[in-house]
């Protein structure tokens, strides 16, 4: 599965956004995102299972403990879209900033 596909899950982004924080209990991560998004834990491994399939997520045993953490280089090919692009964009988020700060000043 390539990165843009992984990244069309909201499950599997918050999964993502979770382990940017650093290493997580397979447990830990449960929790939060079978209440965010009401689905039972053996839906979040399966989750968990295709991240760490398409090498995106690591993960290691300590004890009776599955710990996950994010894999260097997991989404290089994410990073190199949006290199490739991201030239285009400081002149329009300037322009968003501008028109915040207007909104702001009316309200």
């Amino acid at each position: 599965m390539n990165s843009f596909a992984l990244l069309a899950d909201p499950v599997r982004r918050r999964i993502l956004e979770i382990l940017s924080d650093g290493e997580q209990s397979a447990g830990t991560i449960g929790e939060a995102v079978s209440a965010e998004f009401r689905i039972r834990q053996p839906a979040v491994s399966n989750q968990l299972r295709v991240l760490r399939d398409a090498d995106v997520v690591q993960s290691r045993r300590e004890g009776s403990y599955r710990l996950y953490s994010l894999a260097p280089g997991g989404l290089e090919e994410v990073t190199a879209w949006v290199d490739r692009y991201s030239h285009l964009w400081p002149g329009r988020l300037d322009a968003l900033e501008t028109e915040l700060a207007r909104h702001e000043r009316h309200r």
